[in-house]
């Protein structure tokens, strides 16, 4: 999309459960508006079309999802599907993941009972995309690394690592397009197991890993995948993609990679201990020494979705809902964290942000980039159905607008062809 901080505009996907819709937010001259794309609650058939983004004009992008083919269309069908995507570092190509089904974890239609899918898709300019491939890779949510050389490692290939929660294992993709025997196949799949978590000490797949957060340091050269079943960073050789090492790291569910490449950022929260407070933990890693050496814990607080500022001296983290009873009654859930992160290891609170509520599982966030700035940063509050809208060089709410005339469960940004607005 033409985003400029003069002129800028995204989608936002709003999900109700069974039914859907999206909304287009633009800025032009001082001013912010908001346009519903109109939707059709048209009969679907057995296999609802695949949300993939909206174009420049304000047209929705669909995939067929039997034959694959990609639309444009005035309409939004409301039953369609959103997966999520994970955007490849050159901001044009994205990996739209299929968790499968429900209890089994398997993608019936393209996969039968052999694991989920993964579809690659090619943003076109502005205004379209093409399908480079669905391949089928392990059972369950899939969080994707993308690999590629560097001067430092040059014996590094062009890869994407790409997990499998209820497998516990990691299924290693060709990604290098001149490479045609390994170009979006399948290469190998990395057994994540530890023997000595497991009931029966055997080295097994399916396993208790439940891998879920994954990134690639090209200051290290490694991966870095967590393991939340055994409460380990597995870190692992993207060129022999063996395991070389296991560090313990507690309390954490997800992995976010510092700006300089030597820090790993966790996020968590703690359950299990106090039956009627929830407590969040933010760990930062250093991947030099091997252990973590800092931990924040944040009672009474859900940490959903967190990202860096373009230069990684601010690290944003919102909150939103989990537990229940208790537990659920007493979290903050109309919070913005802005922590400083520019002397890493040090992490220390800059302010609190109060924006809307978010009585739901995941509040993403995404940045407009003028350069090396956040010029402005959007939050959605999905309780609410609104969008905060924040000053990236103050961190104060310059306004919020309606984005839907009821709660939504679950808001996601609409991000298939990059720009300068970045996040999810």
């Amino acid at each position: 999309m033409n985003n400029t901080p003069e002129k800028w505009s995204f989608a936002c996907h709003l999900s109700y459960g069974d039914r859907s819709a999206v909304a287009v937010v633009k800025y032009s001259a001082g001013e912010t508006e908001v346009r519903a794309i109109p939707v059709t609650d048209e009969a679907t058939g057995e296999h609802p079309p695949v949300f993939l983004g909206v174009t420049r004009d304000e047209q929705v992008i669909v995939m067929d999802a039997v034959s694959k083919v990609v639309s444009r269309q005035s309409v939004y069908p409301e039953r369609a599907f959103s997966p999520y995507a994970y955007h490849a570092p050159s901001g044009s190509q994205a990996w739209y993941t299929n968790d499968g089904d429900e209890k089994t974890g398997n993608d019936a239609l393209n996969c039968g009972t052999e694991g989920a899918s993964l579809t690659v898709v090619q943003g076109d300019g502005e205004n379209g995309a093409s399908i480079l491939k669905t391949l089928c890779v392990g059972r369950g949510h899939h969080v994707t690394a993308f690999v590629s050389p560097n001067a430092d490692h040059p014996k590094v290939p062009q890869r994407v690592f790409a997990s499998n929660l209820l497998d516990g294992t990691i299924s290693v993709i060709g990604n290098d397009p001149a490479d045609a025997s390994t170009y979006l196949n399948v290469v190998t799949t990395i057994n994540l197991c530890e023997p000595g978590k497991e009931d029966d000490g055997v080295m097994i797949a399916p396993n208790n890993a439940f891998p879920h957060g994954q990134v690639y340091s090209p200051v290290t050269g490694k991966v870095y995948n967590l393991n939340n079943g055994y409460r380990t960073v597995a870190v692992i050789d993207p060129v022999t993609c063996e395991i070389e090492n296991r560090i313990p790291m507690k309390v954490s569910s997800n992995l976010l990679l510092s700006a300089c490449g030597r820090f790993l950022i966790g996020k968590g929260a703690d359950r299990k201990a106090d039956p009627d407070h929830v407590m969040g933990r933010l760990s930062v890693l250093d991947m030099e020494a091997g252990e973590v050496c800092v931990t924040i814990d944040l009672k009474d607080v859900y940490p959903s979705t967190y990202r860096f500022n373009p230069d990684g001296t601010r690290l944003y983290v919102t909150t939103a809902a989990t537990g229940k009873g208790a537990q659920r009654d007493y979290l903050k859930k109309d919070l913005v964290y802005v922590y400083d992160t520019s002397a890493l290891p040090k992490i220390s609170l800059i302010k609190e942000i109060r924006v809307g509520e978010a009585d739901c599982g995941r509040r993403p966030i995404a940045f407009l980039r003028n350069g090396a700035v956040a010029h402005r940063i959007f939050v959605p509050n999905p309780s609410e159905g609104t969008l905060s809208i924040l000053d990236g060089a103050h961190d104060t709410v310059l306004e919020t607008v309606r984005i839907s005339q009821k709660a939504v469960k679950e808001v996601n940004f609409a991000l298939l062809n990059g720009g300068h607005i970045y996040g999810c």
